[in-house]
């Protein structure tokens, strides 16, 4: 009898304790606990546990994209209004998560495109254009309301094209010696990181039948102007002329001011369809 109290978990009377010992079956208190029993109640909490962790887990991430998605359409819309912008820049919010950051009162890192930005050339109000402005910014702090934001560094590319850069070339026909006029006619990759510039001149009445090429090297100088010298000096119809004069036509300087939140030219190299330019800035402020 002693037996089936056991396995039915029933109460064990102080009298029989100790025969169920000697008889080697496990008492616990008054009543047997089943293993199976136990682990099986301790995985299913522990299911209902991790289902719980997964579903706030995912509700977390939710509000965290959508808030950073809202965040960075309000970057967006401020930085074209601030800017004067004729469309919606790109603005990507990195790292996660987001809302940490904002408590914090600081970005990590925000990604901003700006394509055909019209930057100064601080000739009268003329403007040259910038084909494809990128800007990676870090340590983004802002205000509040997100009136204001400003970045504690930022480094980046832009592209000018030939075309535009050629818009201050002398492309309009020079006389550089008597009986000689020359004008540039055309920019291109010249390979090595050179610009090949295309100088077209008319000796004594004739045009020459091919334009003469010039190979150029091109800098950055005071952290706005780009300038195209070139390396070597050509002759127009066998005709040499005073390195002055040939320069006048050859080299020119093209001045690239105003970009977004301060940043200035860093480098700049001769690519397939344009310049290339690398910017940097310190304290870039992105809005406000």
């Amino acid at each position: 009898m002693h037996l089936s109290q056991v396995i039915d978990n029933r109460p064990v009377p102080a009298h029989q304790r100790v025969t169920l010992a000697l008889d080697g079956l496990p008492v616990v208190g008054q009543r047997r606990r089943h293993p199976y029993r136990w682990g099986k109640h301790r995985m299913r909490a522990l299911r209902i546990l991790l289902i719980v962790v997964v579903i706030l887990g995912g509700i977390f991430v939710i509000v965290d994209r959508v808030a950073v998605n809202f965040a960075e359409g309000e970057a967006a819309d401020r930085l074209k209004a601030n800017e004067n912008l004729a469309s919606t820049p790109d603005v990507s919010i990195e790292g996660f998560p987001f809302l940490t950051q904002v408590v914090g009162g600081t970005l990590d890192e925000v990604r901003v495109g700006i394509e055909g930005y019209e930057a100064s050339t601080g000739d009268g109000g003329e403007k040259i254009r910038i084909g494809d402005l990128r800007a990676d910014m870090k340590g983004v702090d802002f205000s509040s309301d997100f009136s204001s934001a400003v970045a504690d560094s930022a480094t980046g590319t832009a592209t000018v094209a030939y075309d535009e850069l050629l818009k201050k070339a002398k492309s309009e026909s020079t006389q550089v010696a008597p009986g000689v006029t020359a004008e540039v006619v055309g920019l291109s990759d010249g390979g090595n990181g050179k610009i090949k510039v295309a100088v077209e001149a008319t000796v004594l009445g004739t045009k020459l039948p091919e334009p003469v090429s010039v190979l150029s090297s091109v800098t950055v100088v005071d952290g706005n102007t780009v300038r195209v010298k070139a390396d070597a000096l050509p002759e127009f119809g066998g005709v040499a002329l005073a390195e002055s004069r040939v320069r006048r036509i050859t080299d020119f300087e093209q001045r690239i001011d105003g970009l977004p939140g301060g940043i200035r030219l860093d480098k700049v190299e001769a690519g397939r369809g344009g310049v290339d330019i690398v910017v940097k800035g310190s304290d870039v402020r992105l809005v406000g």
